[in-house]
């Protein structure tokens, strides 16, 4: 007997980069195996610039900050949530659920015999109030438990929605951190190869605000980046990190990548001469650098991708897209775009989606990418 479902979905998404709020209504019909969604409407809400702030504070806060950025963060979704669905002309009532990833406060992979630790704010319960709806959140501290990362989550997804019929294709998304998903031809969970590749727009973001003492938050179409040239020795050391030589499962965060790294790499910078654009050009390298090492150096050679396909702030950054597609000739490299879909908003549909698995009993991870035991339903429900 075939096992049918159709609904539409809600996905909320808060970035390490600081953007703001993604959010994404998803129709997602799926018969037995095969899933089909259609993005219906996406928009992206950015932070005020006290928002912003709060969030900075928060995360370098103690218990109090956190308790209230909590509360703040999923108002803000809410917020985001209500402006959506207003501008599609959408009920509420009509949604399914709402699949909320929140923010990432803390992302600690486990090592050796260690744990791994994840925390995401973002209170469900201001969400549920306000809409009236299922809100499904948390959806990495189950796979953290059974021994994984508790990331990437979205290659689940990425194998569900876009593998290509006869050739490996690389999804490259590219938030505050990088992920790839590199997928088979017509996709078998098992064989898809994912893991986080570092920094995406994080560092360049962080070297952007502190050489324009905060007046900008990141390179606006990669100007500061053409403007400047490489420092060579610099890009070396910071290649050397032992994270990208290691194996996956892998992934990272703003703990590895985060403002004190962005001060060591200022402060090594400058010791090298280099100006401020050298340095926004410097970290652009690093990223584009950084993923296509990753390519050569971390997929056997059966799975080396026919292109690669770039999704997140990161496809808007020209001088970024440029670099990353002169490192990987004669791979082709290009846009979500090209398979119809917004190149931002696929974070925020991979988290609507989950919460359909999550309604459907459905397992939401990929044990062979994270590390995890085995497939685990992923996320917390908190009703209407």
């Amino acid at each position: 007997m075939s096992r049918t479902s159709h609904g539409y979905y809600l996905g909320l998404m808060s970035g390490t980069s600081l953007d703001g709020v993604d959010v994404a209504l998803v129709e997602v019909d799926r018969r037995d195996e095969v899933l089909g969604a259609r993005l219906e409407a996406f928009l992206s809400v950015a932070y005020e610039p006290e928002q912003r702030r709060a969030i900075r504070e928060g995360l370098a806060g103690g218990t109090a900050e956190l308790c209230r950025l909590n509360v703040s963060l999923g108002d803000w979704h809410a917020v985001a949530a209500e402006r959506l669905l207003d501008e599609a002309d959408f009920d509420a009532a009509d949604l399914a659920a709402v699949g909320s990833h929140g923010h990432t406060i803390w992302h600690e992979p486990p090592e050796g015999d260690r744990s791994g630790a994840t925390l995401q704010l973002g209170e469900p319960a201001v969400i549920a109030e306000r809409l009236g709806v299922p809100v499904i959140s948390d959806f990495r501290a189950r796979d953290v438990a059974a021994g994984g990362h508790g990331a990437p989550l979205v290659p689940l997804v990425d194998q569900l929605l876009f593998s290509a019929p006869t050739s490996w294709r690389a999804l490259q998304n590219i938030g505050g951190i990088a992920n790839v998903s590199v997928l088979p031809p017509a996709a078998a969970a098992a064989e898809v190869i994912a893991f986080d590749t570092g920094p995406g727009v994080m560092v360049i973001d962080e070297v952007v605000r502190a050489v324009s003492g905060g007046d900008e938050r990141l390179d606006v179409d990669g100007k500061r980046a053409r403007r400047g040239r490489v420092g060579p020795e610099l890009l070396a050391d910071l290649l050397d990190d032992p994270f990208f030589r290691r194996r996956p499962p892998k992934s990272t965060g703003r703990e590895a990548f985060g403002e004190a790294y962005t001060i060591a790499f200022i402060s090594e910078g400058r010791q090298l001469g280099l100006a401020d654009d050298d340095l926004v050009t410097t970290a652009t390298a690093l990223t584009a650098h950084s993923i296509a090492d990753a390519y050569g150096t971390l997929l056997p050679d059966h799975a080396v991708p026919a292109e690669c396909i770039v999704s997140g702030g990161g496809a808007r950054n020209p001088a970024l897209m440029q670099m990353l597609a002169e490192r990987l000739a004669p791979i082709p490299v290009t846009d979500l775009s090209a398979l119809g879909w917004d190149p931002d908003a696929k974070e925020a549909a991979a988290f609507a989606i989950l919460a359909h698995l999550f309604q459907a009993g459905l397992p939401g991870n990929l044990p062979s990418v994270t590390g995890a035991a085995g497939p685990r339903l992923l996320g917390k429900l908190t009703p209407p």
